[in-house]
C-alpha cells in the first residue's frame, strides 16, 4: 500500500513556467467520492495511458493510494459512466524538496493553477516558491474530486471573487 503525503498550493502568476520539465493533458472522472475521504477515480492522459486509483484518508495530510494501469478502452468506458469529470494540463516541475507538479485547470475550473508536492514525510521541511501564494492542503473545496463535482465557475460569486482577489493581490 502506497502512502501519499502531499501539500497543495494555489499559484499566482507565470513564474512557475521556467521550472517546467514536461507536460501532459489529463482527463479524470470520479466513480465514487465521499466526505470521509474516499475517492475512486479513472484517469486518462494524452499519451494513451490510463489508471484506476482508489484513495482513502489516513492521518493528517497522508492518504492511502492504490493506483493501477488499465487498458485505454476500459478507461473510456469508465469515463462515460462518471458524471463528475475535469480536464487539466499537468506540468512536472524541477523544484527541490519533493516531486512537484502544477495543474492548469480547464473549462469550469479555469483559471485555477494548483501546485502539489509529494513528500516523504509530513513534517519534511520545504522551501515553497513565492508564486505558491496560498496553501490549500486540507481545504476540501480545492480537491480534484470536489472541483469535478462543483467547478470553480459554479461557486457563489463572493466565494469565487475572494479567491481571485487573493490571487491578484499576490501575483508577482
Amino acid at each position: 500500500m502506497a502512502l501519499e503525503i502531499e501539500r497543495r498550493f494555489l499559484v499566482a502568476g507565470e513564474h512557475w513556467r521556467r521550472h517546467r520539465r514536461w507536460s501532459s493533458e489529463l482527463q479524470q472522472g470520479y466513480l465514487a467520492a465521499s466526505a470521509e475521504g474516499l475517492t475512486l477515480r479513472v484517469r486518462r492522459d494524452g499519451g494513451g495511458q490510463a489508471w484506476l486509483t482508489l484513495k482513502l484518508q489516513a492521518e493528517g495530510i497522508a492518504r492511502h493510494e492504490y493506483e493501477y494501469p488499465i487498458p485505454l478502452e476500459d478507461a473510456e468506458a469508465l469515463l462515460q459512466r462518471s458524471g463528475e469529470q475535469l480536464t487539466k494540463q499537468r506540468h512536472g516541475l524541477d523544484l527541490p524538496g519533493g516531486e512537484w507538479v502544477l495543474d492548469v485547470f480547464c473549462g469550469g475550473n479555469a483559471p485555477l493553477l494548483i501546485a502539489e508536492v509529494e513528500l516523504e514525510r509530513a513534517d519534511q521541511p520545504l522551501e515553497v516558491p513565492a508564486w505558491c501564494v496560498w496553501e490549500i492542503t486540507g481545504d476540501g473545496r480545492f480537491s480534484n474530486a470536489a472541483l469535478a463535482r462543483r467547478p470553480f465557475a459554479s461557486w457563489e460569486h463572493q466565494e469565487r471573487e475572494a479567491v481571485l482577489r487573493h490571487l491578484r493581490g499576490k501575483a508577482a
